[in-house]
């Protein structure tokens, strides 16, 4: 799937469709595995200024490793983004480069869609996946209130 951003935004196009997760390549390094497929939806439209803009959605969940248990933690993705295409850093204002709710993307003929949508799921991943409430492999061997200095304790009055 490939878009001429520019052309997409001004007349207002839209796509959606599913994307399985096996297909994405870079992001198969962070999942534990690679069943299923995200729901996306595209929207193209005109920001302020009349620039293109893509409002981007993906929706599914994503297998990541939990890093503190290193089990499964499935990862429900909720993704919204905001595009808008400029022809370079020079057409930005300084208000518009502090502006969070968006983000800026030079203009391009050729926009692959798979990729653009790995590359914002990628940004929205956790750098540091982990439950909730887990523990660390092994955490739970032993009674609590066991202390590992208590074996030393009980060395301390033998003889030598």
């Amino acid at each position: 799937m490939v878009i001429d951003s520019l052309a997409f935004g001004l007349e207002g196009g839209s796509l959606k469709g599913e994307l399985p997760l096996a297909t994405m390549t870079r992001l198969l390094d962070l999942l534990t595995d690679s069943e299923g497929s995200l729901v996306y939806r595209i929207d193209g439209s005109l920001a302020s200024g009349n620039r293109p803009q893509l409002a981007v959605q993906v929706d599914g969940v994503v297998h990541l490793c939990c890093q503190r248990c290193l089990e499964t933690l499935e990862y429900p993705l909720a993704l919204r983004s905001l595009l808008e295409f400029v022809d370079g850093e020079s057409d930005l204002t300084q208000e518009e480069l502090e502006d969070d709710s968006r983000d800026f993307l030079p203009a391009q003929k050729e926009l692959d869609v798979a990729v653009l949508i790995e590359d914002e799921i990628l940004l929205a991943l956790p750098t540091v996946p982990r439950h909730e409430d887990c523990v660390l492999p092994g955490g739970g061997q032993g009674s609590p209130e066991e202390s590992p200095f208590s074996v030393l304790a009980g060395l301390k009055g033998r003889p030598q």
